[in-house]
């Protein structure tokens, strides 16, 4: 018997849901919904925030007409529906993998995804800045912005909503709220209220009564002015939210956001005023899946191994054990833990990744020195800057793809004052599945630029922490980049192989790295430096792997400080080899690399210089060994580059 095609199976862009009953909408809802989850299921990804806007997604598409209308989605990580809505379900199979569909909106990809996504608050600029273009060329598409309350945080939203005001343009900012419940302020006569000041007929009178009132003579002006003053005084009893409406907005909602028919009813009437209006859609986060209805937070993005079952309980973390089976991001939850109970100024800050970061434990433990910013780096840089110079010991949180926006922060508020903060620089390196926006490349040549500002990368779970404990005795800022990877123990030499037992971790010397050694004979009589970033610890080790089954000798420095340098000693040891290989888990231009190839020119070292790293150029998703593999930093890349060096 042959199976009987789904309603998924006949949509292969957005005009085929156009003509489906609502009945039939539903049904298409939950076979979106299940696509998504078997997906995730198989390959990780965001599973709350995609199940929270199906119904949305689709109403978007049965009223406007994408890509000539453009629809902007905030983050972009809730993009699952619409990108299965516009022609991309047959390759759906293929998301978060290497040469598969990205997890973000990608321009690369269709030509409905206007601009690429993964950073918070972007999107009210990007709709309003094609608006103005659209209209510069003619043009009558609309332009819809999509964000969630919590982008709503970032400055640039807000920066976004008062531009739009002044231009007027019949902007559109759908505003996903997925909190649980809806506020008790909201009451039935803001409904209608909302609902009679977004129809058509209501706008047409509102500007003919407009345009007469200012008319009559001396005192059309003064009363048309007093008429506005008392239309947002009688709204300001109704709404508690009149933000949008003073910024020059008209305010929809609040709408459910589940409810397919409402939501079109309310954007066919939207999309015909020509005005700038904010429509506001109540969601729930992991709508239709109970585990992540009930903790949206847990099931924000997964992992390819987590489990999707009604008996989950955690997502993507262990209780503990051995060190080699945490990652770097808990073994800075564990460190900051400790250290919280030996320094009682020591904070900590983050930007709306209390869990990402590992900082939950310290919350738990110690509420009152934890701060959450919001989607707000800039902010909790300069807070955490603050915090600084009244005689606390901030610890800012951030991952390195989320860094990038706080760089004048860094400069201009932490740097300048030479104040101690500590950025712990989560995600630095290659991240899997998350592709171009989220891979953390680019602080090393940011941080490096900057003066003052010392840089760390520890290669072990343990130099992680040592280089925590460190940092809170500075005097100046500090960085410490770690990866989202296991944190691997730092293994004793035997004979030609690894004893899998912990050695000892060499004291940290300002300015100077520590040899590791994957054999007896030490660094001695050795012909090859290969100095590395602490993240490459992993392919290092397979590298000497390969390199003595060929009988290279080599030293292997573990660099530990980026900034500042001991030049002499780091000159002294390039004098001592024929070759010296810097690798680094970062890009080509300021990093490292080029530092220490400058470095050997002004103190005339005779030693061959190669520089690995990943380039100059931007990495789409894959798995972290596919992307290492991809640019040469995977053991048998490295090995390969020495052995043709």
């Amino acid at each position: 018997m042959n199976r009987k095609e789904t309603l998924l199976e006949r949509i292969n862009g957005p005009c085929d849901i156009k003509s489906l009953s609502f009945v039939e909408l539903e049904t298409l809802a939950a076979e979106i919904r299940h696509l998504i989850y078997t997906t995730v299921s198989k390959n990780g990804g965001h599973l709350s925030s995609n199940f929270g806007v199906v119904e949305l997604s689709i109403a978007l598409h049965r009223v406007f007409n994408s890509p000539e209308d453009k629809i902007i989605w905030d983050v972009g990580h809730q993009c699952y529906a619409h990108k299965i809505l516009t022609g991309r379900r047959d390759a759906f199979a293929g998301l978060r993998r290497k040469d598969g569909l990205s997890g973000f909106p990608n321009r690369n990809e269709s030509l409905h995804d206007p601009l690429g996504t993964g950073h918070a608050s972007t999107s009210i600029s990007s709709a309003l800045g094609f608006l103005v273009g659209e209209r510069f060329s003619g043009g009558k598409g609309l332009a819809i912005a999509v964000i969630g309350d919590g982008a709503l945080t970032g400055g640039m939203a807000y920066e976004a909503l008062s531009h739009a005001g002044q231009l007027g343009l019949p902007l559109i900012v759908i505003l996903n709220d997925n909190r649980m419940s809806i506020s008790p302020n909201v009451g039935g006569i803001s409904k209608y209220l909302s609902h009679l000041s977004m129809k058509a007929k209501y706008q047409n009178f509102r500007r003919a009564f407009d345009a007469s009132i200012k008319k009559i003579p001396v005192i059309g002006v003064p009363l048309f002015n007093g008429i506005t003053r008392l239309k947002r005084a009688v709204k300001a009893v109704f709404y508690h939210d009149n933000f949008f409406v003073d910024l020059g907005f008209e305010y929809v909602g609040p709408i459910d956001g589940h409810n397919i028919e409402r939501l079109e009813a309310v954007l066919r009437d939207v999309q015909k005023l020509n005005l700038p209006v904010v429509v506001h859609v109540l969601t729930k986060k992991g709508k239709g899946y109970e585990p992540a209805e009930q903790d949206p937070s847990l099931f924000h993005a997964l992992s390819p191994s987590s489990k999707l079952t009604e008996q989950t309980t955690s997502a993507n973390t262990k209780d503990g054990g051995h060190h080699d089976d945490l990652s770097f991001s808990q073994m800075f939850s564990e460190a900051m833990l400790e250290l919280g109970g030996k320094e009682p100024r020591l904070v900590a800050v983050t930007a709306a990744m209390e869990h990402g970061t590992g900082l939950s434990a310290f919350r738990a433990a110690y509420p009152g020195r934890f701060f959450d910013a919001g989607i707000a780096e800039e902010h909790a840089v300069t807070f955490g800057a603050a915090l600084a110079a009244r005689g606390m010991r901030p610890v800012v949180a951030i991952y390195s793809t989320f860094l990038q926006r706080a760089v004048d922060q860094i400069i201009h508020d932490v740097s300048l004052q030479r104040l101690p903060v500590l950025f712990a620089v989560d995600r630095a390196g290659f991240v899997a599945g998350d592709g171009e926006t989220h891979q953390g490349l680019f602080d090393i040549s940011l941080l490096r630029a900057i003066p003052n500002m010392t840089v760390l990368a520890p290669a072990f779970g343990e130099e992680l922490r040592m280089m925590l404990e460190w940092a809170l005795t500075q005097n100046n800022p500090c960085a410490i980049r770690y990866p989202k990877a296991p944190a691997p123990f730092q293994a004793a030499p035997f004979q030609d192989g690894v004893l899998d037992a912990l050695a000892p971790i060499p004291p940290l010397e300002t300015g100077r790295g520590a040899f590791v050694d994957f054999g007896p004979d030490g660094s001695a009589g050795k012909n090859v430096l290969v100095a590395f970033t602490g993240s490459l610890y992993p392919s290092i080790r397979r590298a000497a792997q390969l390199l003595r089954e060929q009988n290279i000798k080599a030293g292997f420095y573990n660099l530990r400080f980026l900034k500042p340098v001991d030049e002499d000693y780091l000159a002294g040891l390039l004098n001592s080899y024929k070759t010296a290989v810097f690798v680094e888990e970062g890009v080509k231009n300021g990093g490292f690399g080029e530092y220490a190839a400058d470095l050997a020119l002004r103190k005339n070292c005779p030693a061959k210089i190669i520089t690995l790293n990943a380039g100059d150029r931007y990495f789409a998703q894959g798995s972290r060994e596919e992307l290492l593999a991809g640019c040469g930093l995977d053991g048998e890349g490295i090995a390969a580059s020495i052995l043709n060096g």
